[in-house]
């Protein structure tokens, strides 16, 4: 089943992907921070608003993870040779995802895009929510869970209507912090900002997906997790 297309929410906000350099941000696209917070049980419970950046007609987003300006690149990347080469295969999310059928929901579920933000393990987890129960509270959690994941690895479907539950997000570039785990995670772009390639290639445009914004994604542009701390 297809996504149902995210239309982009300004047709003046561009991500240009630079060659082994940084995220080129034009169109005064609003930049925020936000940190993950958690309950009692250590599970990613709700998302905190922490800064507002003033707003810029055009900046660039240090991707090589290595800048002391930031979230700004600095030139640093120049210094250290930094291989930014784009390494995802750029196929659409339908042809990414596995498709998960719960009684009255639907997941699916595109492994390779997660950005550990770890909402989905909230109440004993959105797969198990979803796959054994209907019930109202537990459909509500599953649903809430997927919303709040940054990268759209894991996006809601009603059963009935066949079309996907998808939260409303401004168009906004969203710095992750994640200070439990002592990291700083990706870049969380909302709302159907167009992404372009270095080639000059416009990505998919979705209403959640995040870039790496540490080096060492296997995944470039987007995130896989790497900065996020080894077991």
């Amino acid at each position: 089943m297809p996504l149902k297309k995210i239309q982009q929410g300004d047709t003046n906000y561009r991500i240009n992907v630079s060659k082994n350099g940084p995220y080129c941000v034009s169109g005064a696209a609003p930049l925020l921070q936000k940190i993950i917070n958690y309950d009692r049980k250590w599970d990613s419970c709700e998302w905190q608003d922490d800064k507002t950046y003033p707003v810029q007609n055009t900046y660039n987003l240090c991707r090589c993870g290595q800048t002391e300006n930031r979230p700004f690149c600095d030139g640093t990347h120049l210094q250290i040779h930094f291989d930014g080469t784009e390494k995802t295969k750029q196929e659409p999310y339908e042809k990414q995802a596995v498709t998960l059928d719960g009684p009255g929901l639907r997941l699916t579920d595109a492994k390779d895009l997660c950005a550990s933000a770890r909402f989905c393990h909230r109440a004993g987890s959105i797969w198990n929510l979803l796959l054994t129960t209907d019930k109202p509270g537990d459909r509500q959690i599953a649903i809430e869970e997927a919303a709040d994941c940054p990268s759209g690895r894991l996006v809601v479907w009603d059963k009935k209507t066949k079309k996907p539950i998808e939260p409303v997000l401004p168009p906004s570039i969203v710095l992750i912090e994640d200070p439990q785990m002592g990291v700083s995670g990706p870049i969380w772009v909302r709302g159907g900002l167009s992404i372009i390639s270095a080639d000059g290639t416009t990505y998919e445009i979705r209403n959640r997906i995040t870039l790496c914004r540490c080096g060492k994604s296997t995944n470039k542009p987007f995130c896989d997790s790497s900065h996020y701390p080894e077991e």
